[in-house]
């Protein structure tokens, strides 16, 4: 019989999806990564943002070596991960670690989309070198963040953004300040499997309520922070009312999640030949492109998810860029092999 893969466990797809017979990130590309992006020490630096690190890049890091099934690289990323950032009472992680502070952890709050990739990873390296340890650490973090990491926004369970900090105070009438792109669908199944007391599904229905309400407005998708309040949704005050670079993850999330294709129309809305862009909230208008490969491969897989149409060729190539759309490409790519791979053949309309 054979082994049936993380993905399929995580997607609730037990009968349906075998393990690859070779990872479908290859080696070449996974090496390219780890040359650009991860250090010696398996810090995975942010190179457009500073030469920092953070719990997402970290749990980004665990999840692509896994899918890569690469342990030597995952041993490197987790050993930096536990030493550096996992060093909260709670078991969660420190957002953000500076090279140029000293110390180089200086704010110990946590950022729960970083706290939910990093239990993701250890969840899929568990599964995939058969380590119960792993599985066990991933599940002592999905406790504490349904503990502790879920907030009731309008009536519905809702992310946290972070310990401190997001809570909502006067500017917000005292609204919890949400990021729709921490809803990272594919994990809360999973997630059901290891903390059934938390009802996950439902955190994951809200995630896409926030998209049904965001396409009621101009702008027709959320803002990267957002509130909800009498069955709608507004942008955060305090923060820029727009879409942008959080919320270009949410269809990337979508696809690879399996989540109704419906959901992707207001993102391919707001796309053009031009490819993908900021969005003004209040105008809906574009700002400024969003163009790097990696981000151009998510419009490009929306496109195919909802026409058919085959991915051009040049984005079927990984080519890192920098470290947040190189990392999103990867894991397109992984998506695309898996579960479409009529989209990465046949000759693409440029």
């Amino acid at each position: 019989m054979q082994k049936l893969s993380f993905a399929a466990l995580a997607l609730g797809c037990l009968m349906t999806l075998p393990v690859q017979a070779v990872p479908v990130i290859t080696a070449d590309e996974w090496q390219s990564y780890l040359d650009a992006y991860v250090t010696e020490e398996g810090r995975v630096v942010d190179t457009a943002n500073g030469n920092i690190s953070h719990s997402e890049s970290q749990g980004y890091g665990l999840i692509l070596s896994a899918l890569a099934e690469n342990r030597e690289s995952f041993d490197r990323i987790l050993g930096f991960t536990r030493s550096e950032l996992l060093v909260r009472e709670d078991g969660l992680a420190a957002w953000l670690w500076d090279p140029e502070k000293d110390p180089h952890v200086s704010d110990f709050n946590n950022a729960t989309d970083g706290d939910i990739l990093i239990a993701y990873g250890l969840l899929m390296a568990g599964e995939t070198w058969n380590e119960p340890g792993l599985v066990e650490e991933a599940r002592a973090m999905v406790t504490t963040i349904g503990r502790t990491m879920l907030v009731e926004a309008d009536g519905l369970p809702a992310i946290r953004s972070g310990g401190t900090g997001f809570d909502g105070d006067d500017s917000t009438g005292y609204l919890p300040v949400l990021n729709p792109s921490y809803w990272i669908f594919e994990t809360f199944t999973a997630f059901r499997q290891l903390d059934p007391a938390i009802d996950w599904m439902a955190v994951s229905q809200t995630g896409l309520d926030i998209l049904r309400r965001a396409s009621t407005t101009t702008a027709g998708i959320p803002g990267d922070w957002i509130t909800l309040e009498n069955g709608g949704i507004a942008p955060a005050p305090n923060f820029p009312a727009e879409f942008g670079y959080n919320g270009i993850r949410i269809p990337l999330y979508l696809m690879r999640a399996g989540m109704d294709p419906a959901y992707l129309e207001p993102f391919r809305a707001k796309a053009s030949s031009a490819g993908l862009f900021k969005i003004d909230l209040t105008s809906g208008e574009a700002i400024e492109p969003i163009d790097e490969p990696g981000y151009r491969l998510i419009q490009a897989a929306m496109e195919c998810t909802a026409t058919g149409r085959p991915v051009p060729e040049d984005l079927r190539r990984f080519a890192p860029t920098s470290y947040y759309a190189a990392t999103l490409q990867l894991l397109m790519l992984d998506h695309l092999r898996r579960q479409r791979g009529s989209c990465l053949t046949g000759a693409a309309t440029p």
